[in-house]
């Protein structure tokens, strides 16, 4: 009886990359809880520009994800009312 063996991969799972994101928002500084809520994710930098006199405001963030959880989270940060636009730099 000859034994017969069978190599199956195992599943990997996705690496995780630090990653910059770019957020442009308006409602100024009440807004900013929020975002950071969405961000839901092990947060490196955050950097917040809210300027007098200017409509739309800037968080930018270094965040560590899988390549399957970018998109989610943009799509989450865009979904919220004061989110203009939000994007990988």
């Amino acid at each position: 009886m000859s034994l017969t063996t069978f190599q199956v991969p195992a599943p990997r799972s996705s690496l995780m990359v630090r990653r910059r994101i770019a957020t442009y928002f308006v409602g100024g500084v009440e807004q900013i809880p929020g975002l950071v809520d969405a961000l839901g994710c092990l947060v490196h930098e955050l950097s917040v520009d809210v300027r007098d006199g200017v409509r739309e405001s800037t968080m930018t963030c270094a965040v560590l994800l899988g390549e399957d959880e970018v998109e989610p989270l943009l799509d989450r940060l865009r979904s919220l009312p004061s989110v203009v636009s939000s994007e990988l730099t």
